[in-house]
């Protein structure tokens, strides 16, 4: 949310730049949760659940109001609902871009259980193959223009592998007892040179610059996560009532927040990449934590409910049949 706001308020600045970093922090830590307990029947069934209420009913009413997509083509509509958007061409639209990061999350969720499957070793040798190769990605698709290739899934194995490789310390009992705030503090040098090292803004990184941007992303999702997984303790600011809230409605928050921003302009009387940081993050702030707790409590978990429901409901309706037999 602070990057989306500082791009579009034009303020430049090297750190807000690469906030987006908590992207690779969100990568770590989903790999991290679900990795740590192995694999458990109705895995795709809790995922599907878990995601589909909340996007679909998001997508839904950002093509019906925001005025930039009007004219969105029927190919267009289908890939953000199917979240195939960033495969097809101009398939990022106003009011859905952040959505990208979603569908990198996607593919990782499908391929999980086949991770998980496998042993100790082959888990630590389908990690060390498959590393050097997602850096080889963005080489291999510099030339290909019809859609932004190198933001495709195999990029961001690196910051996936952050929460796996945690997952796998915890197995083995690795833990820290140190403060964790000198892992923060050394996190911010990562994210000011990472945003003075690449190119500012949309600029299309080339394959070195984009490398280092995952390779600086990955280092700042282990500073960021690291002390919280190898020192567990139920204290501090993150463990507080509000801040749990936050996290139950930070999935709405996500999918909201830039169709938010893009009314933010209007309502405020500030025009895009004019300035006014501060008002128009305060303005995204307020705006996307309430329309999130809507989201959460009238679309995410009754949503959530009834997808488990239903699933329920055929094993239940086709076991008694079995039995017959």
């Amino acid at each position: 949310m602070t990057t989306h706001v500082a791009f579009q308020t034009a303020t430049y600045h090297p750190v807000l730049e690469r906030f987006d970093y908590f992207v690779a922090v969100f990568y770590a830590l989903s790999a991290f949760l679900l990795a740590r307990g192995g694999y458990r029947p109705g895995y795709y069934r809790r995922r599907l659940a878990r995601l589909a209420p909340a996007y679909l009913v998001c997508v839904a009413v950002v093509l019906a109001t925001l005025p930039e997509l009007a004219h969105i083509s029927w190919y267009q509509a289908l890939a953000q609902v199917f979240m195939v958007q960033i495969y097809a061409p101009d398939g990022l639209v106003a009011g859905l871009t952040q959505m990208w990061s979603l569908c990198v999350e996607v593919a990782f969720y499908l391929a999980l259980p086949l991770y998980l499957r496998l042993s100790t070793p082959l888990r630590t040798l389908t990690l060390a193959i498959s590393i050097p190769l997602s850096l080889l990605w963005p080489w291999l698709v510099a030339d290909v223009s019809v859609v932004n290739m190198q933001i495709w899934p195999p990029s961001y194995v690196l910051w996936f592998a952050v929460g796996l490789i945690l997952a796998e310390l915890e197995r083995l009992g690795v833990g820290y007892r140190g403060p964790r705030w000198p892992f923060a503090l050394l996190s911010l040098p990562v994210a000011w040179f990472a945003g003075i090292a690449g190119p500012a803004g949309l600029v299309h990184p080339t394959p070195a610059e984009f490398n280092a941007r995952v390779i600086l992303g990955a280092l700042f999702a282990a500073l960021i996560v690291s002390p919280f997984v190898l020192c567990p303790r139920g204290d501090g600011v993150l463990a507080s009532g509000p801040m749990r809230s936050l996290g139950k409605w930070s999935y709405s928050i996500f999918l909201w927040h830039v169709w938010v921003l893009a009314f933010a302009f209007p309502v405020l009387g500030v025009p895009v990449f004019s300035g006014r940081f501060a008002l128009v993050l305060a303005f995204t702030v307020v705006v996307s934590v309430a329309v999130s707790y809507v989201s959460y409590e009238v679309v995410e978990v009754p949503g959530a409910r009834l997808i488990r429901g239903h699933v329920r409901f055929r094993l239940n309706f086709t076991t008694p049949k079995l039995r017959q037999v």
